[in-house]
């Protein structure tokens, strides 16, 4: 041994046991913050001469065997041990993260509830004092007795080692202590964690490769090691990065994993049964029942170890030892990894949150660095999900869809987002999420329905008229009012050109609408939009810009499933872009707040690994309409809701709310939206792909059209039952008439006359034909709109014209006492009037007087005439008079 200190001085072999160069620190400086027991003042001077002389017996029984072997010269290996790098960092270690919803049900913790575990690794860390003190011992005793006494490095069992690896003439053993194995499997960590599989392949070889390189470097980093962190420190480390196999990693997920306790609550045979596997986690962990026999010799082994270290006593090794490893001892817990294997009720919320990681920015600086945190993990999210609320409407979204319809694609989704905060709070999906391979059959999906293609796999779902209320909106903002009249009628040959988009008049042809209930003629604003008139909708399109509305539409948050932009075909006033419900729901959130647009979060907070709390995701708001406008879209709206086809959703429990429905082309789609001050929330029932007839289906009693209203309605419930609300501010007056014409009086004019006044005020002008009336013929007599009605620029009025065929009906009664029938009959064919005929008048008393008389002169007089005396009549009507009578 002396010939090798000699022959190899120049490595540090000779230096002084208390040198302090190249940071090399004597070994109880090192352990002054441990207090490890039963270690006595001989081994505590072992391990200081030990430390000290290292690096000269390194290279004596590992370099001199290995030149022996391999054939190396002693020129090459010159400086080999000083080169190598001294410090290794513990680190964090990959754990699992965490996702949470709010929750006041069974379960909850202070009001949170996991829904998900989410991870590469099965970890969680744990400190020193959370291990159960059999682990810690049997740690120690089964893997490395001198962990203790020695600097890093076993100096005996690094000589029979060495030795061993010389009679094998390979490199096989490396007397591995309990720092050398924490410094081998942070090497592989470190290679988990790197950005490429062919990165990640090369370095775990590496560090896995039995070479008398790598045991050199893992030797020399085992002992800075121990100079930079306290014995306690390194077994916590060790049993917090160790592989208990089936993906566990670390005392507390293996504990959990196969036993259902924390480490903490450890039993001496299932500390030991735990500790068994690290040497062989594939052949020895619990998961396989074929794995049994293996892990009770070794944790026989361990056990034993552990009493003839004086750590129990015999009666205890005795009883562990007599407690099988089999399926009645152990209380394995399924794995739990993956929105796969969430909460029932938001595995789809789960998938959107983990497809959001790279935009949040409390992981860090950009979405490389985002993504590599949260692989490494140790997070927990405490999201915007409300459990309260969404069960409920995940309740009704499976009741009245179900996942089972196997005649066609029934699909359905609701999202809820809270106005002022972007918070989403329901995020529900008829079919069942499944991301396996192997999949679930017609029951299941990967695709969120909710969200856009980015985030869920969707291709979104037109609106139908639930889209209404961005012209509504960009109506009210151009200074119309609801209650101006505009044209209602269908169009078969509707011209492109009658439209503008981005300033620019369209060209083409035309193109055909229909109304749903085949509604026809004039309409305010406000019934337009209440009956969901489609041609009121057209109409208003034609005064406005068709990039306006759609840019009213994006500021509030409205977006195309496939990151296109929203479309401006006049079509789609009416809903034929693919939109996303949550976005749909945030428009809707975002009116209820006054016009505030807030874009969705759905992590509110965040424990980051180390323990500390940070902000998850803040409120990102800006005004995207002026709050007047939207308080009178949502008077508006709100008499959808008591009048229109949505009624049936408003539950009765005194709770503002407005809404919308839509139903696109043979019902292919159906939607509802509702907006309270506390929730915008928006229901889709509809073919996931196909052209089936919504309105032909029915479940639960249900009718297809009916479908919707019923998941809103539980689902507004609990909304309201937990959020309340208030209402809003009363409409603007302004935008009450807004900047309409009153229809001018042109009675009496000609038609041409009153074209020209109707014209001229920006109206269009459509002759309706002449009607009876005693006007002159030709003149006006009525229009549709009424005189004096406010109607929109570019409506069309109606002007009807006097056929001049009437005259004043005759005065035949006179003071009652003139005429008998006879007399007024003469009087009436003398005027034109050819049929006449008698009705009986009974008379009554004259006032201050007895029964009548026949005396009376009222008597066998005509006492009324219909048409009455005056009235305006065509000559040859019939006409009947009255004669009075004392009784008839």
């Amino acid at each position: 041994m002396m010939s090798g200190v000699v022959r190899y001085s120049h490595w540090g072999i000779c230096r002084l046991p208390f040198s302090l160069e190249n940071g090399i620190v004597p070994y109880p400086k090192s352990m002054s913050a441990q207090k490890p027991p039963r270690r006595g003042v001989i081994s505590g001077i072992a391990g200081f001469l030990g430390f000290s002389l290292l690096s000269g017996v390194l290279v004596t029984v590992m370099v001199a065997p290995a030149i022996a072997v391999t054939g190396v010269t002693a020129s090459s290996t010159i400086g080999v041990f000083d080169s190598l790098p001294e410090y290794i960092n513990i680190g964090q270690q990959s754990q699992r993260n965490e996702i949470w919803a709010s929750y006041s049900g069974e379960g909850s913790v202070d009001g949170k509830f996991l829904i998900a575990s989410i991870y590469d690794q099965n970890r969680e860390e744990v400190t020193y004092d959370q291990i159960s003190k059999f682990a810690l011992d049997a740690t120690v005793d089964g893997e490395d007795a001198r962990f203790f006494e020695h600097g890093g490095v076993d100096v005996s069992s690094v000589v029979r080692a060495a030795l061993a690896n010389l009679r094998s003439g390979a490199v096989e053993s490396g007397a591995s202590t309990l720092s050398m194995q924490l410094v081998k499997n942070i090497a592989t960590q470190e290679a988990e964690n790197l950005p490429t599989q062919e990165e990640r392949d090369a370095a775990y070889e590496k560090a896995k490769k039995e070479s008398f390189d790598r045991k050199l470097k893992e030797m020399k980093q085992a002992i800075g090691l121990e100079k930079k962190y306290t014995k306690k420190e390194i077994l916590t480390a060790y049993l917090n990065i160790a592989n208990f196999g089936n993906a566990t990693y670390g005392i507390q997920a293996a504990a959990q994993r196969y036993y259902s306790v924390n480490a903490s609550d450890l039993t001496l045979a299932q500390a030991a049964s735990l500790v068994a596997i690290v040497q062989y986690p594939n052949q020895r962990n619990l998961g396989d029942p074929a794995n049994y026999e293996s892990n009770t010799e070794r944790r026989n082994y361990i056990i034993n170890a552990m009493y003839k270290a004086g750590n129990i006593t015999a009666a205890e090794r005795d009883e562990a030892i007599a407690i099988p490893v089999d399926d009645t001892t152990l209380a394995l817990q399924p794995p739990r990894n993956g929105c796969i294997a969430a909460n029932d009720y938001a595995k789809f919320f789960c998938d959107y949150v983990v497809k959001s990681v790279g935009d949040f920015a409390f992981l860090g600086g950009n979405e490389t660095e985002r993504n590599a945190n949260w692989k490494r993990g140790g997070y927990k999210l405490y999201t915007t999900l409300d459990l309260d609320v969404q069960i409920p409407a995940q309740i009704a979204t499976w009741t009245y869809a179900p996942n089972t319809e196997t005649g066609f694609a029934l699909g359905s989704a609701t999202s809820s987002v809270q106005p002022g905060t972007g918070r989403v709070l329901i995020m529900t999906q008829n079919k069942l999420f499944d991301d396996t391979a192997e999949g679930i059959g017609s029951i299941g999906t990967a695709v969120n329905f909710n969200t856009s293609y980015k985030y869920g796999g969707s291709s979104g779902f037109q609106p139908g008229s639930t889209y209404k209320v961005f012209t509504l909106l960009d109506w009210l903002k151009a200074g119309k009012g609801v209650q101006e009249r505009v044209s209602g009628n269908p169009n078969r040959q509707e011209p492109f050109s009658s439209y503008t988009a981005c300033g620019s008049k369209l060209s083409g042809g035309t193109f055909p609408f229909k109304n749903n209930a085949g509604e026809a003629g004039t309409y305010t604003v406000r019934s337009g939009t209440v009956n969901s008139v489609n041609g009121v909708f057209f109409s208003m399109a034609k005064q406005l810009d068709l990039c306006d509305i759609r840019d009213v539409a994006a500021s509030l948050g409205v977006e195309r499933a496939d990151g296109d932009p929203l479309g401006t075909n006049p079509t789609s006033i009416i809903g034929t872009n693919e939109v996303t419900p949550l976005s749909m729901a945030t428009a809707y959130a975002s009116i209820a707040a006054n016009g505030l647009y807030c874009k969705p979060i759905i992590v509110d907070s965040v424990t980051m690994p180390d323990g500390s709390t940070a902000v998850g995701q803040s409120p990102d708001c800006r005004q995207a309409i002026a709050p007047n406008i939207a308080d009178t879209a949502i008077d508006v709206l709100k008499g959808v809701m008591v009048t229109g086809n949505q009624v049936y959703s408003n539950p009765d429990d005194g709770i503002p709310i407005f809404g919308k429905t839509g139903t696109t082309d043979d019902a292919r789609h159906t939607w509802m939206a509702t907006g309270t001050t506390m929730a915008g929330t928006v229901v889709w029932v509809g073919n996931i792909v196909g052209d089936y007839n919504i309105l032909d289906s029915g479940y639960a009693g249900v009718a297809g059209i009916r479908l919707r209203h019923y998941i809103m309605e539980p689902t507004v419930a609990a909304l309201n039952a937990k959020y309340g609300g208030v209402d809003w501010a009363a409409p603007d007056p302004d935008l009450m008439t807004g900047g309409g014409q009153s229809v001018p009086d042109v009675t009496g004019l000609t038609a041409g006359a009153a074209q020209t006044i109707l014209e001229g005020l920006g109206f269009s002008y459509a002759d309706g034909g002449a009607v009876d009336s005693s006007l002159e013929a030709g003149r006006v007599v009525s229009t549709d709109p009424p005189i004096g009605s406010v109607s929109a620029k570019g409506v069309t009025i109606t002007v009807y014209t006097s056929k001049g065929n009437q005259i004043p009906f005759p005065d035949v009664v006179a003071d009652g006492k003139s005429n008998d029938f006879n007399q007024a009959k003469t009087l009436v064919q003398a005027a034109g009037y050819r049929t006449v005929v008698q009705a009986c008048v009974v008379l009554a008393p004259s006032s201050g007087s007895g029964p009548v008389l026949p005396t009376d002169p009222r008597v066998g007089k005509v006492q009324t005439s219909n048409p009455a005396p005056g009235t305006p009549t065509v000559p040859g009507a019939t006409v009947t008079l009255g004669v009075g009578k004392i009784n008839c």
